[in-house]
């Protein structure tokens, strides 16, 4: 059934664009530019993550760079920390670590080593005549001494004072007793400059083999004993020879 209309008005028809045939090829050609072009910023978006991500890149290089130089600088904090800053041998708790790891080898290997007590007998009369500079001229020469009497695998340490360390890797007893003689003799020759003044001391040594059951403190109490025994023996060799 129709819709109802008054009497003499006509239905109108929707009127159709109509397009000239000559402009239809235009309308064709146009629309894919049209597409194109809205097509453009989507295409180019990916340009701004890739630059965010070469700049993070960039980021995580120059924090590792300086990660791996902040753990340079704290292993040689850490050397320095075990380091006499007077004579540049090992200080006590420098030589304490290389005792500990020399006896666990010594335990696991079944090999001979020693550890060398050293005392100087003149050095605080130096100081106490010349000034402690003139000490510290004696310790650096008696250090440098006891650095170029030892292999590369030996240990050099000031462990105090006017006292010194050596560790003697795979060195058998009666080697490692004749050691403590050209040890002294060696000390005995040197010489430190200082002020014009040329400064010499002696040393007493003494010898501690390192046993398989031994503590650090056991090996440390007998080579400082030895070393008495023999600043007593040098003593009363001085003595008998009126000096």
């Amino acid at each position: 059934m129709g819709h109802w209309m008054p009497k003499g008005v006509r239905q109108q028809r929707p009127t159709k664009l109509r397009v000239a045939p000559e402009q239809r090829g235009v309308a064709r050609r146009v629309a894919p530019a049209a597409i194109v072009q809205n097509a453009a910023p989507k295409d180019a978006a990916p340009d701004r993550p890739a630059s965010q991500i070469q700049i993070l890149t960039a980021e995580v290089e120059r924090l590792d760079r300086e990660l791996s130089t902040a753990r340079a600088e704290m292993a040689e904090l850490a050397i320095r920390a075990e380091v006499d800053p007077l004579t540049d041998v090992l200080n006590r708790r420098g030589f304490e670590r290389e005792l500990k790891r020399s006896l666990a080898h010594v335990k696991r290997h079944a090999i001979r080593s020693a550890l060398l007590f050293i005392d100087l007998d003149d050095c605080k009369g130096i100081i106490d005549q010349h000034g402690h500079a003139a000490g510290d001229a004696v310790l650096r020469a008696v250090a440098m001494v006891l650095s170029r009497h030892v292999r590369a695998s030996d240990v050099v340490a000031r462990l105090g004072g006017d006292e010194f360390a050596l560790l003697l890797w795979n060195c058998p007893d009666m080697e490692a007793q004749t050691k403590t003689g050209a040890i002294e003799a060696a000390i005995g020759r040197t010489t430190a400059t200082h002020a014009g003044l040329s400064l010499s001391v002696g040393a007493s040594c003494g010898v501690a083999a390192l046993l398989p059951l031994d503590q650090p403190g056991d090996v440390l109490e007998r080579a400082d004993r030895a070393m008495y025994a023999r600043k007593v023996a040098r003593r009363a060799l001085r003595l008998a020879a009126g000096g």
